[in-house]
């Protein structure tokens, strides 16, 4: 690929997101401005950003990456992402924007009248948000080690700093147009290069057509092993190994592998002679590869497990991403943010069809990176391997600039929820100013740790960060929404066993403390268990202290249920008649001079 045209895309879209997020500045007035756009933001717009922040790089590199590991038995995975609003449209969209709240640990407090509850909420909006940050920052490091070489922290780097210059300037009126341009960005990005592919694939020349055939090296090719694999040979092969293979050491020796299952260690090199068939990753046991094949017949239940784990994660954990809830207060009214809703289900199911038509072909064309263990640089490369030349070249910078595009605006709204949080419950005021700290504090910490952190597939730590959602603020949402008798140490409870277990697994799943077999299994994909358990505290609890329901719960209920103007009074002096949440401070003047009344008094965003 030539690096010139790769790293003119991404500067390109660096530059159109710097300058976007500019124009947030100049219309940014107001701490309403800067946290939820003065609730102005009409359906189609908010969409479109939506749409643009949850398309991130497990949406854009992950899938394609999944379905050239383990074929078209992946393609339920995205459908567990859209199939998410469908949740979120019928029980939370409209009641949550009626709150008139401007974070999720705002409606906490709100609809419980808990400190103690609105700290817990932070807590794990804080946790999610920096579990979900993660991988962007990564995959951005991914992407350009790949284009040009640079080390795997520049992408990150980059990232964070264009990321904290936009949100930090406009808030989320900048980055609603940024993000809103992005998506766009991004359906282009992937759709032009699918076309141009597609044809490439079924012309005459290519050197395969079929998908469900054998994949083959064409050419000889070493592969670097970077983890621990264990691979299934259906015939013999003969190679060359430099590492270890089957608890043996070679050093650059020609090995007869025979049929069965063999280990191969990382670091391990091997060299593929022309024509020898892909080795195919073994699927059996508590393989963490194995989780995305379990309906094509696995026999010992833990990928049967584990799928349904990620379906349930994806499904619930939707409507508790804080940077997809913080959304749904810029609507001006609840039918706003149902139609809002509508509209991104088409938007990301039309941009989900597009990541398998590169799975597929990468597993035709780059079927080593399976070995490697960089299935998601299949988007990238495919261009050079299938066209190569100048058409090559430019269709993968374009997909260079949307993957870019992609970690970029997720991290943008990422960034967002984190700093209102943050700014709100952590730093002393509520303004503009110390807004802008939190956001340098927001994007800080996943930095750091992406310095450290060993690669994690993107899709993979994508559906931690949704177990962990859907553990914890999902059954906050829909309880607080649709059970009066929901108390705060219920909530409370529930966010701790819930949230707190299925983090807490997470975790140590991934730092290799969880034991081999079920518990293994138990662990890595804890929402079968995790999901209920949160429910179920927050109900028992909630049963057993029913002295503790909030006085004003019949009140905030009916705030949240009835239409706006049946529950919406008489607007104060100075107010724009946007949204139900009832009468406003009085509108700021312009930012650094004063700030809102509601940054400066101390009161809840949903207080008179």
């Amino acid at each position: 690929m030539n690096q010139t045209y790769a790293v003119v895309a991404v500067a390109f879209v660096v530059l159109a997101t710097v300058l976007i997020g500019a124009l947030g500045l100049r219309i940014s007035r107001t701490t309403s401005d800067f946290y939820v756009a003065s609730r102005t933001v009409r359906p189609a717009l908010n969409a479109a950003a939506i749409s643009g922040e949850y398309l991130s790089a497990a949406s854009f590199l992950g899938i394609a990456g999944l379905v050239l590991l383990q074929g078209p038995g992946m393609l339920w995975y995205p459908v567990g992402y859209t199939a998410g609003y469908l949740v979120l449209l019928v029980l939370v969209a409209a009641p949550l924007r009626r709150s008139g709240a401007y974070t999720l640990s705002d409606f906490a407090e709100a609809r419980l009248e808990s400190a103690t509850v609105r700290r817990l909420a932070s807590l794990f909006v804080a946790g999610i948000g920096w579990l979900y940050l993660l991988p962007q920052l990564q995959g951005a490091g991914l992407t350009l080690e790949i284009l040009t070489g640079a080390p795997d922290w520049v992408g990150g780097l980059v990232v964070a700093f264009v990321v904290t210059g936009a949100v930090a300037a406009g808030g989320m009126r900048s980055i609603t147009f940024v993000q809103a341009f992005q998506y766009w960005l991004k359906l282009t990005a992937l759709l032009v290069p699918a076309l141009f592919l597609a044809a490439a694939w079924a012309g005459d020349d290519a050197p395969r057509a079929r998908f469900d055939a054998p994949a083959v090296f064409h050419e000889h090719t070493v592969v670097q092993i970077d983890d621990t694999v264990r691979v299934d040979l259906g015939q013999p092969l003969s190679l060359d190994v430099t590492g270890t293979v089957d608890g043996a050491r070679y050093d650059g020796e020609r090995l007869a592998l025979g049929e069965g299952t063999h280990r191969i260690e990382a670091g391990t090199e091997l060299g593929f002679p022309r024509g020898a068939e892909v080795p195919e990753r073994a699927t059996s046991g508590t393989d963490p590869a194995s989780w995305s094949q379990p309906l094509a017949g696995g026999r010992d239940g833990y990928q049967l497990y584990a799928t349904y784990g990620l379906i349930l994660a994806t499904f619930l954990g939707t409507m508790g991403l804080p940077h997809v809830a913080v959304r749904f207060y810029t609507s001006p009214n609840g039918r706003a943010a149902r139609r809002t809703t509508l509209v991104v289900l088409g938007l990301i199911g039309a941009f989900y069809l597009l990541p398998p038509v590169y799975g597929a072909l990468g597993r035709i064309y780059a079927p080593e990176l399976a070995l490697t263990g960089a299935a998601d640089a299949a988007v990238l490369v495919l261009p050079d391997r299938m066209l190569g030349g100048v058409a090559g070249d430019l269709l993968g910078a374009l997909l260079a600039g949307g993957a870019f595009a992609a970690f970029l605006s997720t991290a943008s709204g990422l960034t967002m929820s984190v700093a209102g949080v943050l700014t709100q419950d952590v730093l002393p005021s509520r303004g503009v100013r110390h807004f802008r700290l939190a956001t340098v504090a927001a994007m800080a910490v996943p930095l750091a740790v992406s310095v450290f952190a060993s690669h994690v597939p993107v899709a993979d730590a994508v559906g931690l960060a949704f177990a962990v959602s859907a553990s914890s603020l999902c059954p906050l949402l829909v309880l607080g929404i649709w059970w009066r008798r929901l108390t705060p140490p219920g909530a409370a409870a529930g966010l701790v066993a819930g949230g707190g277990a299925a983090l807490t697994a997470v975790m140590a799943t991934r730092a290799g403390l969880a034991p081999e077999g079920w518990a293994h299994t138990l662990m890595a994909w804890p929402a079968v268990w995790s999901v209920p358990l949160g429910f179920l505290t927050m109900v028992l609890v909630s049963l057993a202290t029913p002295r503790y329901i909030p006085s004003g719960a019949d009140a905030i209920l009916a705030r949240l249920h009835l239409p706006e103007d049946l529950v919406a009074g008489p607007k104060p002096h100075g107010t724009t008649g946007h949204g139900p949440e009832g009468p406003k401070p009085p509108a700021t003047q312009r930012q650094g001079t004063t700030e809102s009344a509601e940054a400066t008094s101390g009161r809840p965003p949903w207080q008179p």
